[in-house]
Formats: structure tokens, C-alpha cells, sequence
């Protein structure tokens, strides 16, 4: 209601501006014919004036907004590779039998283009993603990820994401897997029937991680050339990285 009032107020008080201005017009100069003429003048431009600000800079508008989002969407994602992310890829996928199936794929270079991006993209597509239940090390998991718990939770609640669907998905299956260990009182002695179903708990956010970790980098590589070495020099699937510049 303060909204409309505020409207109202001010589109009155541009109409009055304007009878002021045509009425000042008509006393000094006078000549109320081509005061008659400049107002259907106005009036037959007021259409193409909608038009440009509706159409137009409203699009603009958008488009510079979408940026933004996108900017401050990706700026949480790398905050989450760097709390807790990476070191996940790693670990999951050092229980992943069929690791070198894609692996080489995943050692980004540093001139790659957005083709080569899309390639591996399309072919991570079709990765049967899985790890070995009985040589990953829960326990492990279960405490970096509790210690994460708080961080994982303000991630959720972030309005910014909503939008972000693969990231929003990524975010609930890494929560999911935590809230499973958090229920199990000795992850040392579990059955193979629970330990296969912590390993597709696992093994589906695993798809996530790597997925979005690809699409952050290449998000890097297209703005950020600094963030996008970094990533380089402790990319979780090739061994031989280091944060060391040689």
C-alpha cells in the first residue's frame, strides 16, 4: 500500500510538472497552436518511449542482473570447493574403481577452450560414478563433514542459490550424506547392505561434486585467469599437483 501511495504521488507529480512546463511555454512564447502541435508531437512519441524502456533497457536490466547473480552464485561456489569440496573429489575419487576411464579427462590444461570443456561435460554425462564401500573411510568423511555442518546449512539457506539448480542439488546431497553418518553410532561395523547404501549416497554426490567442480573451472578459466591457475595446481584427480609454482 506504501508502494502504491509512493507511485501515485510521484506520477502526479510528474503530470503537474508537465502542465507547468506546457503552461510556462504557452506565457513566453505564446502561440497556443504550436504548443497544441509539440503536445500530439509528444504524444505520438510516447509509444516508441514505452518501447524502448520496456523492451529495451528493461532487457539490459535483466541481463546485467543475471551477471551479477551469476558473479555472486560462483563466488559461493568457490568457497565451497575451497572449505570442503576438493578435498571431498579427492577422497571419493580415490575409491572410484573406474577412475582411469576418465581421469586424464580430467586434468585440465591451462589454454583450454570452451569446446574442450564441453566435450569432457558431455562425456561425464555417461560416467557410471561409484566408489568402494568397504575401503572408503567413513569415519573420516563423517567428521570433516559434521565439522562442516554449520558452513553446509548457511549454504542452503542462501537465497542467491535458488536459482542455481545443479549447485542446490549438489549442496542436499552432500547434506543428505552427512545427516546418514550423523545416524550411524559405529560406522567401523556396519552391515554390506548399509554400507552399499552409503556408498549411493556417496556415490551421488560424488556425481554432483565432480560435475559442478568442471563447470566452476571452466566459469574460472573464462573470468577469473588467477582463480582458474589455482584450481590447476590442486586439481583433485591429478596426482602429480601442487600449489607450488616451478
Amino acid at each position: 500500500m506504501k508502494l502504491l501511495n509512493w507511485e501515485v504521488k510521484l506520477g502526479i507529480s510528474l503530470i503537474i510538472l508537465s502542465l507547468v512546463v506546457y503552461l510556462l511555454k504557452f506565457i513566453i512564447l505564446g502561440d497556443p497552436n504550436n504548443t497544441y502541435y509539440y503536445v500530439f508531437n509528444a504524444l505520438g512519441f510516447l509509444p516508441l518511449n514505452v518501447l524502448l524502456v520496456t523492451l529495451v533497457l528493461n532487457k539490459l536490466l535483466i541481463l546485467r542482473s543475471k551477471r551479477e547473480r551469476l558473479q555472486k552464485v560462483n563466488m559461493v561456489i568457490g568457497i565451497f570447493f575451497s572449505e570442503v569440496g576438493t578435498e571431498l573429489l579427492a577422497c571419493f575419487s580415490k575409491q572410484d574403481p573406474l577412475l582411469d576411464k576418465i581421469k586424464k579427462r580430467l586434468i585440465i590444461g591451462e589454454n583450454w577452450s570452451e569446446i574442450e570443456f564441453t566435450s569432457v561435460s558431455n562425456e561425464l554425462k555417461t560416467y557410471n560414478y561409484q566408489v568402494e564401500a568397504r575401503t572408503i573411510a567413513l569415519k573420516a568423511i563423517h567428521q570433516r563433514l559434521s565439522g562442516k555442518r554449520d558452513f553446509l546449512l548457511r549454504l542452503l539457506e542462501n537465497p542467491v542459490l535458488l536459482e542455481y539448480e545443479s549447485f542446490s542439488e549438489l549442496l542436499r546431497a552432500v547434506f543428505h550424506l552427512t545427516e546418514e553418518l550423523d545416524w550411524r553410532k559405529d560406522l567401523n561395523s556396519l552391515p554390506d547392505s548399509d554400507l552399499q547404501h552409503i556408498a549411493s549416497d556417496i556415490s551421488r554426490a560424488y556425481e554432483h561434486l565432480v560435475v559442478q567442480w568442471l563447470a566452476y573451472l571452466q566459469y574460472l578459466n573464462e573470468n577469473y585467469p588467477y582463480l582458474f591457475s589455482l584450481a590447476l595446481r590442486t586439481n583433485p584427480f591429478d596426482e602429480n599437483s601442487t600449489p607450488i609454482v616451478s
